[in-house]
């Protein structure tokens, strides 16, 4: 990367992506790091592992009180390369374990725990600020990414895409599967995120729709924004 680039030097850049389940964000997300050498955090991933810990330790997902009661036992670390992004608990890799059918049908109910949501995010906020100290910037992607977790966010995304899209992408990830179920599965948890507002749109951030895009049209597209972003903010502070 060149010295005129206005993003040769990524250390206090973070990237806030929020947005609907099978949007995209995940891939555009690690897309995005790679090509600025930065750092990548899959929220939802540390959701997952909170969730999987709950049921291998047969904590009811449906019982708040007893969910808030074990939400700071789990040992949950990222990896935050973002060709090879790693979750592990207690120790173990479970990044398959997160991603079966019994985790998706419970992380919902694990996820809107306050006590869940508290510890989380302050252990997502340590891995920006560790990212920030070691000068390699970082895109968190999620929900609540820039309202709660890091508000003072660089760039604000809200990714979106129409929801066949989002089902067939998603069912493609999957392996094939039902897309019909799929579709189902992310318009329930839509409902629940609006319910429980864990789907709201950061103040100030760019809604970019990834349906018309191939995903590498997308990251094009957000590395132009905090090019801009970043240009800007630079313009700014020399004014």
């Amino acid at each position: 990367m060149s010295s005129s680039n206005p993003i040769s030097e990524p250390a206090r850049i973070v990237i806030a992506v929020d947005g609907t389940s099978g949007s995209g964000k995940s891939s555009t997300s690690r897309g995005v790091a790679d090509r600025l050498g930065m750092r990548y955090l899959d929220t939802g991933a540390m959701y997952r592992a909170m969730t999987w810990w709950m049921l291998s330790n047969d904590v009811d997902v449906h019982d708040a009180e007893a969910i808030a009661a074990a939400a700071g036992k789990p040992v949950i670390t990222s990896g935050t390369d973002p060709l090879g992004p790693t979750i592990s608990l207690d120790g173990a890799d479970v990044s398959v374990e997160i991603r079966s059918d019994q985790v998706n049908a419970a992380v919902s109910p694990v996820a809107t725990v306050p006590e869940v949501r508290a510890r989380l995010i302050a252990l997502q906020q340590q891995e920006i600020r560790e990212a920030l100290a070691a000068g390699t910037g970082i895109v968190v992607e999620g929900r609540d990414i820039g309202t709660a977790v890091w508000p003072d966010a660089t760039l604000k995304l809200y990714v979106t895409a129409d929801p066949a899209a989002r089902a067939a992408r998603r069912a493609a990830e999957e392996g094939g599967s039902d897309a019909a179920a799929v579709l189902a599965s992310l318009q329930n948890r839509d409902k629940i995120d609006s319910t429980k507002g864990g789907a709201a749109v950061p103040e100030g951030a760019t809604h970019l729709d990834t349906t018309p895009y191939t995903l590498e049209e997308v990251i094009h597209l957000v590395v132009e924004l905090v090019e801009t972003t970043v240009g800007d903010t630079a313009s700014k502070a020399g004014e």
